[in-house]
């Protein structure tokens, strides 16, 4: 039996966005999702959606063949708390680590989807400030160029440069914002309730090990310098935040 026709137990993590999601998966078909908003105290609230999926899906730790995680882009303390757990199952149980990013995440949900084959993919992620994450992509799911932090005032340019006048389709949990930066199109669908999650992260992992892709190391994806807090606790802004 080769890497490619292998039947996997996988878990998956995300508290890189505005929620942490867990969810366990029998290659695609979902054993178990759990999932609670919050911007804060990710580290507990993961560890609690872990221990509740894998009991959902009557699953033993040591059956984990795959620990997918997203690593970014988003919530600083969000990512290291994720990659932090992943790493940790990981090494506790043998698993395989396979990093993903929020856009892999979303991407894979919309591929499941009846997406028009004549639209390009804006995948849009919040920032929480004013700028938003956005990669591009064409209309068979290749990328234009690597994800990116943009102010709302230039993803028109942004978009005209990576896609033209394609129609585009919109998805991910800014998806809204990016689509009211863009008034000058008229050719824009958005997908709704499509932030990034945990079973998209499990099936985005899942793609890579079909394609043989899932060798890259699991590191953060961060796109904009870290807010740094001084020793006399006054707050210093990072370039990229308003």
């Amino acid at each position: 039996m080769t890497e490619t026709d292998a039947r996997r137990l996988i878990l998956a993590l995300d508290a890189a966005g505005l929620a942490c999601s867990v969810a366990v998966g029998f290659e695609d078909r979902i054993l178990a999702d759990k999932r609670v908003d919050s911007l804060y105290g990710q580290a507990e609230i993961l560890v609690s959606l872990v221990d509740k999926a894998m009991c959902e899906a009557r699953v033993e730790p040591a059956a984990l063949e795959v620990v997918v995680a997203t690593i970014g882009p988003g919530s600083f303390t969000g990512i290291r708390v994720g990659l932090a757990a992943a790493r940790g199952i990981a090494l506790a149980t043998g698993a395989q680590l396979i990093g993903v990013t929020g856009f892999e995440a979303v991407g894979a949900e919309v591929a499941r989807g009846d997406r028009p084959k004549s639209h390009a993919l804006l995948i849009a992620l919040e920032s929480r400030r004013k700028d938003l994450y956005v990669q591009f992509f064409d209309p068979d799911g290749h990328r234009h160029g690597e994800p990116a932090a943009v102010m709302p005032c230039v993803l028109g340019e942004a978009a005209s440069a990576a896609i033209g006048a394609q129609p585009l389709l919109i998805a991910g949990d800014a998806s809204r914002r990016a689509a009211a930066a863009l008034p000058q199109r008229t050719n824009i669908l958005v997908v709704k309730d499509s932030a990034p999650s945990a079973v998209g992260a499990l099936r985005a992992g899942l793609r890579r090990l079909r394609q043989g892709e899932a060798t890259r190391a699991a590191r953060p994806l961060y796109l904009r310098p870290p807010d740094v807090t001084p020793p006399d606790g006054s707050r210093k802004r990072s370039r990229a935040e308003p």
